[in-house]
């Protein structure tokens, strides 16, 4: 019996789907680096990463080789036991950031729910039971669970899930005098990406993120940074926040972490994490000791002899280059982030949107993802190298043009 063609599939997945995803008409083999392949063989730039999740690229020999030598050992140890690749990683990015524990997940949407928990727990156990509220941003995403969507700030993603978890207020970013106004007594924590992901690759204007900080230290609040998208090198830092020299109390992480395995965690200084005791809070995948071998190895790349002033040389490069179309043909109308997370936001007399040159880039061989209706994001591999960077402009502008 032959093996079904990639067009035949793409036809069967609607049959046996639940239909909340649109995927592109293509079913994905393999890849090679900043590369990956369709069924019929067709070569595509990736300049995704999978949503931010694949740094290393495709098929790393390092990485391929952790996760079969792990896989051979054990594959699954639960919270019954102890792994030793789930320490040595707790051990490391403790080492890398603020914090000093460290709580695994499977994603970034349980990663906030357990920083959401934890902040609550918090104040319970010091006797502040009327702090319950948590601010966040509009526009900010911080997960689908019905937690972490009650703290995303967007309300379509709260359309027919209603009511949301209560205790969730909402400030525009980069509004100090909303966040003076909806903080105080109840608040628990402030949650904030450094930048925005799904909401526009939104960057908060300088000092935010350190207003935060003093108003959170004012109310005795605590404050959460989401790094689900930005951390693990993504902006040329192993954590955005640290661009801006603010520690915060929680932090989420996921995405690149594990290289493409999924794999999630919540950091915590010990003293804020101390509230997470005996049995008020597990997952029993969480720092499955295959993905942490992965993370193991991605942790040793991003820490390797400049390969984040890699990573910042590369988003300069696009981000410049983004500019520079935009010059010569009014495409767009912003361009901003940091790294490799880059939105260019589209014109507002241009007639087509993101999704349409996110299919135009597709037919050109390069894979590229939208921020909403007018933005297009490209988050590439940490690996991409220059000459790829100016392939992918080339035809973003190319397919631009040919949009009109």
């Amino acid at each position: 019996m032959s093996e079904p063609t990639q067009a035949e599939l793409v036809a069967r997945a609607p049959e046996v789907f639940t239909p909340n995803y649109q995927p592109a008409p293509l079913v994905l083999d393999r890849g090679e680096g900043v590369h990956v392949f369709d069924l019929e063989g067709r070569r595509y730039l990736d300049m995704v990463s999978g949503i931010a999740v694949s740094a290393l690229g495709h098929g790393h020999p390092r990485l391929v080789a952790a996760i079969a030598e792990q896989a051979a050992k054990i594959l699954h140890t639960s919270n019954l036991y102890y792994n030793a690749p789930s320490i040595r990683l707790a051990e490391r990015l403790t080492a890398a950031c603020f914090a000093d524990r460290v709580f695994f997940s499977n994603s970034g949407a349980e990663a906030n729910e357990a920083a959401i928990k934890l902040a609550r727990k918090r104040a319970h156990d010091r006797g502040e039971s009327e702090r319950v509220e948590v601010l966040s941003f509009t526009g900010s995403f911080h997960g689908r669970t019905l937690g972490a969507l009650s703290a995303t700030a967007q309300p379509k993603y709260h359309e027919g899930f209603r009511p949301i978890v209560p205790g969730f207020v909402y400030a525009p970013l980069g509004d100090l005098a909303a966040v003076e106004a909806l903080t105080g007594p109840r608040t628990a924590a402030i949650i904030v990406e450094p930048i925005q992901g799904e909401g526009g690759v939104c960057v908060p204007p300088a000092g935010f993120l350190a207003a935060l900080r003093a108003r959170c230290d004012e109310i005795g609040a605590l404050l959460i940074f989401d790094e689900v998208q930005t951390g693990m090198g993504r902006t040329g830092a192993m954590f955005a926040h640290q661009h801006e020299g603010v520690s915060p109390d929680i932090m989420s992480v996921a995405k690149a972490i594990g290289g493409g395995l999924p794999l999630g965690a919540m950091l915590a200084t010990a003293e804020v994490a101390a509230s997470l005791s005996y049995g008020s809070h597990a997952t029993t995948y969480g720092g499955n000791p295959v993905a942490c071998a992965a993370g193991l190895v991605v942790l040793d790349v991003l820490e390797g002899p400049g390969f984040l002033d890699g990573v910042r040389a590369r988003g300069e490069q696009l981000i410049g280059g983004l500019r520079a179309i935009s010059d010569r043909t009014g495409i767009f109308s912003e361009v901003r982030g940091r790294g490799l997370l880059v939105g260019a936001e589209l014109a507002a007399d241009r007639a087509f949107g993101a999704s349409n040159l996110v299919a135009a880039c597709r037919e050109r061989g390069v894979l590229v993802h939208v921020a909403g209706p007018r933005v297009l994001r490209i988050a590439p591999p940490l690996i991409v190298d220059a000459a790829a960077v100016g392939e992918a402009l080339g035809v973003v502008e190319d397919a631009a043009k040919s949009l009109g």
